[in-house]
């Protein structure tokens, strides 16, 4: 099977989705060219950002259909997460809500990607 390396997101301003997850992940940009950034996540998987009018061939999705989903601890750190990204004025699409899976909340990113976090089992 392939390795899994790379989730790339289809944004409307490279620079500004690079700066946004830069701020907000904490983590570095590690290239950043005209029409593409990429940051890393964790253990070899790569966060591309590709400005949607270089995509080739076309990108024919909407923002919004899929999520990025953030596992932490527990409950807790589900309700310090979004009152963190809350007051980062990102747009919060679910409030901390216990669901079958666990303790989750769901903002967008400028893009209109859907970032879920979540605590497995809360």
């Amino acid at each position: 099977m392939p390795d899994f390396s790379f989730l790339l997101l289809h944004v409307a301003d490279d620079a500004a989705s690079a700066t946004f997850y830069n701020d907000l992940l904490g983590v570095p940009i590690v290239e950043q060219k005209p029409g593409f950034a990429m940051l890393p996540l964790r253990d070899g998987v790569m966060l591309g950002l590709w400005a949607r009018e270089t995509v080739e061939p076309a990108s024919s999705g909407q923002s919004g259909a899929s999520e990025i989903a953030f596992a932490v601890a527990d409950a807790p750190a589900v309700e310090a997460l979004h009152a963190a990204w809350a007051g980062r004025g990102l747009p919060i699409l679910q409030v901390p809500t216990r669901m079958s899976f666990g303790m989750t909340f769901v903002a967008h990113d400028p893009d209109g990607h859907r970032l879920r976090v979540f605590a497995p089992g809360t």
